[in-house]
């Protein structure tokens, strides 16, 4: 997750923890207000996914959110889900460039000629993937890192050093190697967050136990 703009802490919080209403606090970067955000930041973000179509999903939006903010992904996640035929690679394998024309005059997702045709492109190479795993939870989870590889404590400090890591570049040349686009290891390592391969929701944050919990108790896809 970018580090956006942070509002100073309060008393009694650690540096990046904001407070909430109810008494417990979240992370920064989804302390502006928006609904979407908190939502997204309390009940989806590093949660395990293990899901061929869920994990589809989760790279793509991921690639059309470089270099724009994730919370303008977030507002029009509904209209990608409709434009690409609920994120399925195998539908989404089939689209042909009349498909990319469609899209392109498609206001209501992100606009970008070269991220409509990765994604056409990324779920063709997902569908070669499927051939070769049992599913791209098996793939994709096999880049988790090991607890020795985590920082001991995720807190602001190491959490703003979060932006790759040995796995996530090490991810992105294996997809890149396979065909796959826009799946830099920054990109790379967003999704990795997303999808629950690491847990970077701050010590102190409500969600933080609940997400450890999840992977605790999630028996990996293999």
């Amino acid at each position: 997750m970018e580090a956006e703009n942070r509002e100073d802490e309060p008393t009694g919080l650690a540096e990046g923890l904001l407070p909430r209403a109810d008494g417990t606090a979240g992370c920064w970067w989804a302390g502006d207000g928006d609904v979407l955000y908190r939502e997204y930041h309390d009940v989806e973000w590093g949660r395990p996914t293990t899901g061929d179509i869920a994990l589809f999903e989760k790279v793509c939006l991921e690639g059309f959110q470089a270099g724009l903010s994730w919370l303008t992904i977030l507002r029009k996640r509904e209209n990608f889900r409709e434009a690409f035929a609920g994120f399925d690679p195998v539908i989404v394998a089939g689209f042909t460039a009349r498909d990319v024309e469609r899209l392109v005059q498609n206001a209501g997702i992100i606009r970008h000629r070269g991220k409509i045709e990765a994604t056409i492109n990324n779920a063709q190479r997902a569908i070669e993937m499927l051939e070769e795993y049992p599913s791209l939870g098996a793939y994709f989870w096999s880049f988790e890192p090991t607890v020795a590889d985590r920082p001991t404590v995720v807190d602001f400090a190491a959490a703003s050093l979060l932006t790759t890591s040995p796995e996530s570049i090490a991810l992105s040349r294996d997809l890149k190697s396979r065909g796959w686009k826009f799946v830099g290891p920054t990109t790379m390592y967003a999704l990795m967050q997303a999808m629950g391969l690491v847990n970077d929701h701050l010590e102190g944050c409500s969600a933080r136990s609940e997400v450890e919990a999840e992977r605790s108790a999630l028996v990996r896809p293999s």
